[in-house]
């Protein structure tokens, strides 16, 4: 009965003065300037880049948890703002004039009138912005696979048009695996083609898991990392190498791990974590 007292946290528990973090690891508070370069991630991003600056548009493919938006900050993060203008918008399944309404919102626009209006607003809003401001608007759309084929449509039209015979807008949509299927119907052949470049995100590693760990234990401020290789199986075996998984149970584990006055996580520990996270 002790035993198992020990193992369930009665308050929150302060994980920096436990492990001697300066920042809560695997937590927002570790920035994206922070994050690990791991060679998928800086391909999918290098292939973004190098799409968005050819006046192209691009599509991120990735598995729910697998950091996706994470990368979507590096993206804007590595889009200089002096030559980009970059509007981001998460995709609530919207209709297209809603969906128009919430990109005029994001882009400074006014979000009134009919659909046709909005739509021409758009237009007229990022021809501004490449030729008087001299910089590319970029329109990132985040979790797209939820929109509708109608808002696809909506979408191939924003960017159905030019300026000096150069497309204007570069299009950047991110969304879990239905994205692709999507994409791929007969009435999105036009929207396809617009689509120049395809990234793809996958699970992590049980070596990279490790590296992960280590990584953000570090970047948090601490001397060792309070994970061993035992504990880092039973959170690859348990989250598979979902990023988002990963931070959930490794956070978690190490709260158990304070409570119990304990310097280095068990596999306990990570097991009490899975309980908690998923009954």
């Amino acid at each position: 009965m002790t035993k198992t007292a020990t193992l369930t946290p009665d308050k929150p528990t302060d994980l920096r003065a436990a492990f001697g973090f300066h920042a809560v690891p695997f937590t927002r508070e570790i920035t994206t300037d922070h994050h690990l370069r791991l060679p998928f991630l800086d391909e999918a991003l290098a292939g973004l880049l190098s799409t968005v600056e050819a006046r192209m548009s691009a599509a991120l493919i990735a598995p729910a948890g697998t950091g996706k938006t994470a990368l979507l900050r590096r993206l804007r993060s590595g889009l200089p703002e002096a030559r980009y203008h970059v509007h981001y918008v998460k995709v609530t399944g919207l209709s297209k004039r809603d969906m128009c309404r919430e990109i005029a919102v994001a882009c400074g626009a006014a979000p009134a009138g009919s659909y046709p209006m909005l739509v021409r607003r758009l237009q007229e809003r990022f021809e501004t912005t490449a030729q008087n401001e001299g910089r590319r608007p970029v329109l990132v759309l985040d979790e797209s696979h939820e929109l509708s084929p109608d808002v696809l449509g909506m979408l191939r039209i924003l960017t159905n048009f030019d300026m000096d015979s150069r497309l204007v807008l570069s299009l950047v949509i991110a969304g879990q695996s239905p994205l692709r299927s999507l994409l791929a119907r007969d009435d999105q052949e036009a929207m396809a083609r617009r689509i120049a470049h395809y990234a793809q995100l996958r699970l992590l590693s049980r070596e990279e898991l490790a590296q992960y760990v280590a990584h953000r234990c570090a970047v948090a401020g601490a001397a060792r990392v309070p994970f061993d290789e035992r504990t880092l199986d039973a959170l690859f075996e348990i989250g598979r190498g979902n990023l988002r998984a990963t931070d959930d149970l490794a956070l978690k584990s190490l709260d158990y791990a304070a409570a119990a006055g304990h310097a280095t996580v068990s596999v306990q520990h990570v097991i009490a974590a899975r309980k908690d996270q998923w009954p």
